[in-house]
């Protein structure tokens, strides 16, 4: 009984410290869809910044987008509305 109280509590503990995470990571709000800017000024920006872009997508409520630059691959979340860069990771 006490091994299954501390597996439930540890459960309940990390899952609300996951989620909490998950949202830190990407921080686009809860714009309405009809205030986001459209792809084509996504990829604009991006190739502004010295990216070939590959795909832009809608993840998690940001704008998600696939580029390369100086021969590397990268994962870039964009704010659907401002297109402040939020998060960007190197792919390997």
């Amino acid at each position: 009984m006490k091994r299954a109280s501390i597996l439930l509590i540890t459960l309940a503990l990390t899952g609300g410290a996951g989620t909490t995470l998950a949202s830190e990571s990407r921080d686009c709000g809860n714009e309405p869809r009809s205030s986001w800017a459209d792809e084509a000024k996504v990829e604009a920006k991006l190739t502004d910044m010295g990216y070939e872009v590959r795909r832009v997508k809608v993840e998690d409520g940001c704008y998600e987008a696939y580029a390369t630059k100086d021969g590397k691959r990268f994962e870039i979340y964009l704010h659907p509305v401002s297109l402040e860069v939020v998060r960007s990771k190197q792919d390997d």
